[in-house]
């Protein structure tokens, strides 16, 4: 005869609060979303204090914070760790979970997030342990608790904090498990029709599309395949890097993973947009400034460069640089030294740079705007992205990558697009490229009601006559002649009824104009300004 043995309350409470961590993680679409209330549940019902979940950022491969009590979303940004790093980064390199008696009294302990003294710590015990996934460490779950006497019933204490926090560890693997196995399976039945002659594997594409493993970048035409190829040659090196491609086609991407393959990955990376800022800061920005250098220079300021110290600095649209700058920036390269705004210091510094730019600067060059002693030097190793129209077997990758990426963000289930969704994204030219395509996919997601990606989800400026049912009915001259007659009236709005200002900015003569007027029956005069 079966024996039931009864449960303690403490273990009835424990597997209570263990069945609604786990329901919590089951109703969130997002895994980061659900950590939140598990964290409040934690500190609420079990009494353990500052919880914090990290998870391992594959691109970059450091922990960051995911979610952490009482910390602001400035903080959590601080919050990263590298392998072997604190004590998470040692939990996160051994695998094993770590249990300190006084927290105050570790010395390993990075205080990096939030920034507390030695007193506020004196007391605590602090329990970190390891989440796995598929054999592998993906991140990490701490809390600490108070103790008036850290040892007898206290030790005890820890003992159980310490197995019930891997309980909780381990239904968040899970959770992240199912989670990816959900996500495989979703892009395997959408992709299935096209890679069933297509082997991606042997190139080094994940099942996901990135080109290779660990790396952000999406796609796997000849095309991205060729600048990838040139990447991996010069991201070990050195040498700077110039990034050449039109607006949106994933410049600051490429950069990152040059970042991420170099010899100087566990240093700093700092991006700076110089086309973002005013001339009157960019110096600022990059060299730093003294104290009462100018208006406003109330403390001494590092810049970008002397941050970047040992790491790399990615300077996106160089090609707007005011000259000023650009003869400072020339030194840096140059002889590897640097003055802030107002100071006489020379600073040497040790920093890979990484250009980008939309603008021919060879063009630019030529033309006098950028300096060719400057164009030269940043010339070392020239990148060129190919745009997305000529990645046309990367359109639906990203479009995939892109659907998962926003339906998780905004909490929907998105199972498919439809056939005439695929077609009006592959036949569309993409004039912004991938940020265009992600803009235009976050917009479909947002809009859709039943699981699908419809064409009528897409923006107007991908909709053709055939998929809104409106095709022309009306002979091309017609619709040259509306064209035209639109064009005056807008024109000669802008001029307040000026028929010969009209004319100029039409390339017509008056009289061209004045025969245009009588045919379209137009009053130029309803245009002019009222008098007073």
């Amino acid at each position: 005869m079966d024996q039931t043995i009864p449960l303690k309350s403490g273990d009835r409470a424990e597997l209570e609060l263990l069945f609604d961590v786990a329901r919590t993680l089951d109703k969130h679409v997002e895994l980061r979303v659900a950590l939140g209330p598990i964290l409040t549940m934690i500190k609420i019902r079990w009494g353990l204090k500052n919880g914090m979940a990290t998870l391992l950022n594959r691109a970059t491969g450091l922990l960051k914070i995911e979610e952490a009590e009482g910390l602001t979303e400035e903080e959590k940004e601080r919050g990263l760790y590298r392998l072997g790093e604190g004590l998470v980064g040692r939990v996160f390199e051994t695998d094993a979970p770590i249990a300190s008696k006084d927290l105050s009294r570790e010395t390993h302990f990075l205080n990096r997030a939030k920034n507390r003294s030695r007193e506020d710590m004196a007391g605590m015990s602090y329990i970190c342990v390891p989440i796995r996934s598929g054999g592998a460490v993906i991140g990490t779950l701490s809390a600490e608790r108070r103790f008036a006497e850290p040892h007898g019933e206290g030790e005890k204490q820890m003992a159980n904090d310490k197995s019930f926090l891997e309980k909780v560890a381990s239904l968040i693997a899970d959770s992240a498990k199912l989670r990816e196995r959900i996500m495989e399976e979703q892009f395997r039945l959408r992709r299935g029709g096209e890679a069933a002659g297509a082997k991606r594997e042997p190139h080094g594409c994940d099942i996901f599309g990135r080109i290779a493993r660990g790396s952000g970048i999406i796609g796997t035409s000849n095309a991205l395949r060729d600048a990838y190829e040139m990447l991996k040659q010069v991201a070990p090196s050195d040498a700077t890097v110039l990034i050449s491609g039109e607006s949106g086609t994933g410049k600051e991407l490429i950069a990152a993973e040059i970042f991420r393959l170099s010899r100087r990955a566990g240093g700093p990376f700092l991006k700076l947009n110089c086309a973002a800022l005013p001339e009157s800061i960019i110096e600022s920005e990059l060299f730093g400034h003294e104290k009462g250098a100018f208006t406003g220079a109330v403390v001494q300021r590092k810049g970008r460069f002397e941050l970047a110290h040992r790491g790399t600095i990615f300077l996106d649209e160089i090609g707007d640089l005011p000259p000023q700058v650009q003869v400072k920036l020339l030194r840096v390269l140059q002889e590897r030294e640097l003055e802030r705004v107002g100071g006489a210091q020379t600073l040497k510094v040790d920093v890979r740079l990484i250009a980008a730019s939309n603008k021919d600067l060879e063009k630019e060059t030529r033309e006098g705007r950028f300096r060719e002693d400057l164009f030269y030097r940043l010339n070392v190793f020239p990148l060129q992205l190919p745009p997305l129209r000529e990645r046309k077997g990367d359109i639906m990758l990203l479009a995939d990558h892109f659907t998962e990426k926003y339906a998780e963000k905004n909490g929907k289930l998105i199972k498919r697009i439809s056939a005439p969704a695929i077609d009006l994204l592959t036949s569309h030219t993409w004039p912004g490229n991938v940020r265009e395509l992600e803009n235009c996919i976050e917009r479909a997601v947002i809009l859709s009601t039943d699981m699908v990606i419809h064409a009528h989800n897409l923006p107007p400026s991908l909709q053709t006559a055939i998929s809104t049912n409106t095709h022309p009915n009306a002979t091309l001259q017609s619709a040259l002649s509306r064209l035209e007659k639109e064009m005056i009236l807008e024109t000669l709005k802008t001029t307040h009824g000026n028929i010969h200002a009209a004319a100029l900015n039409l390339g017509l003569t008056d009289r061209q104009m004045g025969l245009r007027l009588h045919h379209y029956a137009i009053n130029w005069r309803a245009f002019r300004k009222p008098t007073v």
